[in-house]
């Protein structure tokens, strides 16, 4: 699947409806680091990551007066489960956890932009992205033991769990978001990138109601909610340290699962 470079389009298509807009800063070519050369991040590392973070948040909050974060719609409570049960998620480990995760998830999401154009909501793209039994999460497992079945029924198939790429992007961004925090204490509300991610939800669910309750072929409001969650997904992207939309990076599939280096190669 080719993923589309139809961000910058959208810029135009919301001219008409805004009062101005404000230019964003020029954002350096991005370049993947070496893992080999840096195999983990250092306390160093960390600390100015999390300045850089934080003082791009504070320059976008001053831009949009606070309106990408000010009203969230309530949330379920996403919980990481199994050994870190009530734990924080080390960053390190978030990223290799779910980086495979949250970039698969753009890819696809990037891939509905030629049918956003067109403002079409029933494009093969958009009702892939929310259709929920579109992609296998777990895959099947057989459940014997030593090759045995003990099960009484005789079958130790297993089942797959099936869901919507856009529900594993909403839980794999919340969680990676909660890893990248400086002070375990503070609840994962406050933290820049929990908010970013909650803000791009909030679009995003409202355009995935209006795509399934009632697609159109001329949707210019699901348009609008598409072009203006973009901005919002590049600072959640800049936050958790990933490649901006418009880099290029997205237009290649991504393995989903549980990767062995924590840094994109």
């Amino acid at each position: 699947m080719v993923v589309f470079r139809h961000v910058v389009l959208f810029a135009g298509l919301l001219c008409g409806a805004q009062a101005f807009v404000v230019e964003k800063p020029t954002r350096a070519p991005f370049t993947p680091r070496n893992a080999a050369e840096d195999p983990q991040l250092s306390e160093r590392d960390a600390i100015e990551s999390s300045q850089r973070r934080d003082a791009f948040k504070s320059f976008a909050l001053a831009l949009s007066g606070g309106i990408l974060v000010s009203t969230l719609p309530s949330e379920p409570a996403f919980a990481s489960g199994g050994a870190t049960a009530g734990k924080y998620t080390t960053i390190p480990i978030a990223k290799r956890r779910y980086y495979g995760r949250v970039q698969q998830g753009v890819h696809d999401f990037l891939a509905m932009g030629s049918e956003m154009v067109k403002a079409d909501t029933t494009g093969e793209n958009v009702q892939f992205f929310f259709d929920v039994n579109g992609v296998v999460i777990v895959a099947k497992k057989r459940q014997d033991i030593s090759g045995q079945c003990t099960k009484k029924d005789g079958k130790c198939q297993g089942k797959e769990i099936r869901d919507s790429r856009w529900n594993d992007m909403k839980t794999s961004m919340y969680l990676l978001g909660n890893a990248f925090r400086t002070d375990q204490q503070k609840p994962p509300d406050k933290l820049p990138t929990v908010k970013a991610a909650k803000a791009f939800f909030k679009k995003i669910d409202a355009l995935e109601e209006r795509a399934k309750s009632k697609p159109k072929d001329s949707d210019a409001k699901a348009q609008e909610l598409y072009a203006s969650s973009l901005e919002i997904l590049d600072e959640y992207l800049d936050l958790v340290e990933l490649p901006p939309t418009q880099s290029g990076w997205y237009d290649q599939n991504f393995d989903t699962l549980v990767g062995e280096a924590a840094r994109i190669t």
